[in-house]
């Protein structure tokens, strides 16, 4: 192996692609009583130890994750000419990343999807978020197109500016070349005051491909779902307000209300698809169309 190069376990350091949402549950727990599992007291508090593993995921996540990173990315993917798929082969296509090693559910991806949009649900949201909720993890197929965890996964936040230190594990962004970077380390880098997210480029990673390959499907609320639901230190720690337009604070209280259904929806007890398969049957058709482009 060369100097310079990753070996498999350097590059993907996480044994499951939900740890770092596992690693979610114990950063920030939520009284909102949508845990059907266990109670949100159960999951342990951010200040205990946090596993090698997560630490060694967002250090390469850290690390790796630059200005010129993100455009690459957003230029290879963006076009979305990887495959075509109707939407259920899409999810059964997402359910090869199951991984058994996930403590908080044994399901797979889609399970947690229907866990998240079935929670939704029955809250009495409006059909458009019950479908966010579905659709809301279809972007980790990057991972089946060879991309690493760190570049799929995680925590996501503003590239091309300072990094805030409200970023979990901030200390690992001094091996970032963007730290040093003129160009990218003062407080608004390459942007203007308050110039909106919408002009920010943001980590790369299964949010923002989401968003793109639903940006003509879902109501702009949603959207902001997909986006920045990952987006942690912007809605729950208050950083890069200095970014932000006053339609980005306005759409933040859409954000927060759907993080919850993400973090406390996973249960053991697998909905049942035969029940459900024509409720959600019904949704694909109103807001998708009959394949999806990757």
């Amino acid at each position: 192996m060369q100097p310079n190069q990753l070996s498999s376990k350097e590059i993907n350091p996480l044994g499951s692609l939900d740890e770092w949402e596992d690693d979610l549950l114990q950063r920030y727990p939520d009284p909102e009583t949508i845990a059907t599992a266990k109670a949100t007291e159960a999951y342990r508090n951010y200040e205990e130890p946090a596993r090698d593993t997560v630490r060694e995921f967002y250090k390469l996540n850290h690390t790796y994750q630059t200005y010129a990173f993100v455009c690459e990315k957003r230029e290879q993917y963006l076009a979305f000419d990887k495959k075509e798929m109707a939407v259920w082969d899409a999810f059964e296509f997402l359910n090869q990343l199951v991984d058994d090693s996930d403590p908080d559910t044994d399901l797979d991806q889609f399970q947690h999807l229907l866990q998240t949009s079935e929670a939704i649900r029955r809250d009495g949201h409006p059909d458009w978020m019950v479908l966010t909720g579905l659709m809301h993890d279809m972007g980790k197929v990057l991972c089946l197109f060879g991309e690493p965890q760190w570049a799929v996964v995680g925590d996501t936040f503003p590239v091309g500016c300072a990094y805030s230190d409200k970023i979990i594990y901030p200390e690992f962004f001094k091996d970032n070349p963007d730290f040093n970077d003129e160009r990218y380390n003062t407080k608004y880098g390459i942007y203007e005051p308050n110039c909106g997210l919408k002009n920010v480029h943001m980590s790369w990673g299964h949010d923002e491909y989401i968003y793109q390959m639903m940006k003509d499907h879902l109501p702009e609320e949603g959207l902001y779902m997909l986006r920045y639901h990952s987006f942690y230190s912007w809605h729950r720690e208050g950083a890069y307000d200095h970014l932000l337009d006053d339609h980005d604070r306005e759409m933040l209280k859409w954000v927060k209300l759907f993080n919850p259904y993400d973090l406390y929806s996973k249960s053991p007890e697998p909905p049942d698809w035969k029940v459900l398969k024509p409720y959600y049957t019904a949704l694909i058709e109103k807001f998708l169309p009959k394949t999806l482009k990757f």
